[in-house]
């Protein structure tokens, strides 16, 4: 529930940041229907993006989709998945990348896709990779995608006010700048927000993956493998998805300095997380330094360590 009010609570203040600015840009220079040119453009841009996301996900990811015949125990997890969550079964798809992760993504209920790369199948076992995959199915059903397109044309609409402003002419160039100045300033800052949003996403499907009958500690075992799993693949394969990292369950970009941190987990180094090392976690702190909160706050996932720690206190989450 605290996760559900500190979204809304976001989002209203996204919203009434960019009215602010926009009403008073067009109050500066003068044009009181500013905000409607740049909020049909920005929606428009956005539309666009929402409608070709997915065959841009696919081409990106080299996504193949695969039938009950070729995957009949994928097949069977995610329908079981998507029956419990209550959302039509999405298409299954299997991404030729080394990558080990998993990912969701589509435009409406009925249009869900659920993937997971050719990395991921023989790192995990049958529990971890049904935490994962009910993770993914989370991300449907709480319409993330939508959330997140959403909200983004926000920074979008301070980022054409901010260049139109600083590098159009004109008379009143003094407004301009000033205007300028100030839409950059909300750019920056919307875009912090709309990666918290990103974070929040995360967690709660994270929760939602403990609703639909996984225990925390398979979750957290398979997040902790995925890290581990993608730590060992080379930088030139890690670049080529830098663009759609946001998509997957966890972070690979961070993973080399995520490991490192997750040691303190891994008691016995058996590189796994049971439940008496994840139950440890309710009272003992952890360590995060101040280098890693700075990238959290430029991610669009949480932090790893703290990502697990949570997961620790959903033993007993009731289902949907």
């Amino acid at each position: 529930m605290w996760l559900k009010l500190r979204l809304y609570l976001v989002m209203a203040a996204m919203f009434a940041i960019v009215y602010g600015l926009v009403v008073f840009a067009a109050n500066r220079i003068g044009i009181s229907d500013l905000w409607i040119f740049y909020g049909i453009l920005a929606s428009f841009m956005m539309f666009i993006q929402y409608m070709l996301g997915p065959k841009m996900v696919e081409w990106s990811m080299g996504v193949k989709y695969v039938n009950e015949q070729e995957y009949p125990a994928l097949h069977r997890m995610v329908a079981e998945l998507a029956r419990d969550a209550r959302i039509p079964k999405p298409k299954i798809g299997i991404a030729r990348i080394p990558i080990p992760n998993a990912f969701a993504f589509g435009r409406w209920a009925k249009d869900g896709r659920v993937c997971v790369t050719e990395g991921i199948m023989n790192l995990l076992n049958e529990r971890e990779l049904r935490a994962v995959l009910a993770h993914e199915v989370s991300h449907l059903k709480h319409r993330d995608v939508a959330v997140i397109t959403m909200i983004s044309v926000i920074p979008m609409i301070a980022w054409y006010l901010a260049w139109n402003s600083l590098f159009s002419g004109g008379r009143d160039r003094g407004n301009n700048i000033l205007i300028g100045i100030a839409a950059f300033a909300v750019y920056f800052l919307t875009n912090l927000l709309v990666l918290y949003v990103s974070r929040i996403r995360e967690y709660s499907a994270d929760e939602g993956a403990v609703k639909l009958g996984n225990s925390p500690h398979q979750l957290a075992s398979a997040l902790y493998k995925l890290v581990y799993g993608s730590a060992r693949i080379p930088k030139e394969s890690l670049k080529q998805v830098e663009g759609m990292k946001a998509f997957f369950a966890s972070d690979p970009s961070r993973a080399s300095r995520e490991i490192r941190e997750l040691s303190q987990i891994d008691l016995d180094g058996s590189g796994t997380i049971d439940a008496t090392e994840l139950a440890a976690l309710r009272t003992r702190p952890i360590k995060v330094n101040t280098a890693d909160k700075l990238m959290e706050m430029l991610s669009t996932h949480p932090n790893m360590l703290k990502r697990i720690q949570r997961l620790s206190s959903l033993q007993g989450v009731s289902a949907y």
